[in-house]
């Protein structure tokens, strides 16, 4: 029997000073498809915060992960609600959640000023695979939210959260030729910078 006796090549030193490889950046045009700016579940892991967690610990895991909104979870494993950069850096509903439970500011956790599930908007995926860029924010023109959940139905024909759509994203992928390029901070600044600017 013959064994190949496995011989390691050495290691290189780095005789200059390296770069590093990067992803190549998407450029979407507005005919692009929707599903192109969709954040998906099932490929990328969703960031979230246990419903007792304190929401400086909440903004805190916001900026180290570079998101902007975290899903809230119940001990279950269910999506009761999200929080947004908004609400952890703003003043009313902090303020608010202290004046109602006469508690301090330490006191206060993501639960407690989250936007509860019930009121959240959405878009099935099936919906979404249909549309063009263009096509999706159009119809989100009336919609003051930075941020749109897409869901489907799982195996059990439960309803389950399988991606998110930023506006920002959006606006990063197709307005590279808006000059100077206005920070939209949700989908009606979206939807004016494509009506508005030809792209």
């Amino acid at each position: 029997m013959n064994q190949v006796t496995f011989s390691p090549k050495p290691l290189i030193q780095l005789g200059a000073t390296p770069l590093l490889a990067m992803p190549a950046a998407r450029r979407l045009l507005p005919t692009s498809p929707a599903m192109a700016v969709l954040t998906d579940f099932s490929q990328v892991v969703p960031q979230s915060v246990d419903a007792d967690t304190p929401i400086d610990e909440a903004h805190l895991k916001m900026r180290y992960g570079g998101v902007r909104l975290l899903f809230v979870m119940d001990n279950k494993a269910h999506c009761i609600g999200v929080i947004t950069s908004k609400e952890v850096i703003g003043s009313r509903r902090i303020n608010l959640a202290m004046q109602q439970r006469n508690l301090s500011r330490e006191d206060i956790t993501a639960e407690m000023i989250m936007t509860p599930w019930h009121k959240l908007s959405a878009m099935p995926v099936s919906q979404l695979a249909s549309l063009t860029i263009e096509d999706l924010v159009l119809s989100m023109e009336a919609f003051t939210d930075q941020h749109l959940l897409i869901t489907e139905q799982n195996d059990n024909h439960e309803i389950r959260i399988r991606g998110i759509i930023s506006a920002t994203d959006i606006q990063s992928a197709v307005g590279k030729e808006i000059n100077p390029m206005p920070r939209a901070k949700s989908f009606a600044d979206i939807c004016h910078v494509i009506t508005g600017h030809d792209l």
